[in-house]
C-alpha cells in the first residue's frame, strides 16, 4: 500500500481490510471443500471462523460507507475507531494464520495431500500480506470481548466474535 493518499488514507486502509476479510472468509470454505476428510475438530473450527470474518467484513463495509459520506472530512473519533477496527482486523488475521499453521502441523489429511499443502501455504501467505502491513499501536479494541481469539494463545486460536454489530 502506498502512503500518499492524504485525507483518503482511512478509506484506503478500510478498502484493504474489506478485501482481506472477504478473502479470509472464502478461505475457510476453500479449505473445507478441498480437504474432504478433514478432522472434525478442524472442520468445526473452520466453520466457526467463517461467521466472524463475515461480521468483520460487514463492519468494515459500514465504516467505508460512513467515511464516503464524510467526503474526506473524517472526525478524530471516526479516525480512532478506524484505527481500532484495523488493529482488530490485523489481529484476527494473525490468529487465523496461527490456526492455519496448526492445521498444516496437525492435520493428517493436509499432510498427505500435496495440493492441500500448496493451497494452505498460499492462504497463509495471503493473510500474512495483510498482517505484515504497518500496524497502528494496539490499544484494547471495543470489539475485543476478552473471550475470543484476542485473549487466547495463538496456537489455540478460535475465531473472534464481533459482538455489538
Amino acid at each position: 500500500m502506498q502512503y500518499y493518499y492524504g485525507n483518503q488514507m482511512p478509506l484506503r486502509v478500510l478498502d484493504e481490510a474489506e478485501f482481506w476479510k472477504h478473502q479470509e472468509e472464502e478461505h475457510t470454505v476453500v479449505i473445507r471443500e478441498l480437504v474432504n476428510n478433514l478432522e472434525p475438530q478442524f472442520l468445526e473450527t473452520l466453520e466457526e471462523w467463517e461467521k466472524p470474518f463475515a461480521q468483520t467484513h460487514h463492519r468494515v463495509v459500514r465504516y467505508i460507507e460512513t467515511v464516503n459520506r464524510m467526503q474526506g472530512q473524517v472526525s478524530q473519533s471516526l479516525y480512532q475507531d478506524t484505527l481500532q477496527l484495523t488493529t482488530f482486523c490485523l489481529e484476527q488475521s494473525n490468529q487465523f494464520i496461527a490456526f492455519c499453521r496448526k492445521l498444516m502441523d496437525e492435520s493428517e489429511p493436509i499432510q498427505t495431500n500435496q495440493t492441500a499443502q500448496v493451497v494452505m501455504n498460499h492462504i497463509i501467505v495471503e493473510s500474512e500480506i495483510l498482517s505484515e502491513s504497518p500496524k497502528p499501536s494496539y490499544t484494547k479494541s471495543k470489539w475485543d470481548t476478552g473471550t475470543g481469539a484476542l485473549s487466547q494463545s495463538k496456537w489455540d486460536a478460535k475465531p473472534v466474535p464481533m459482538s455489538q454489530l
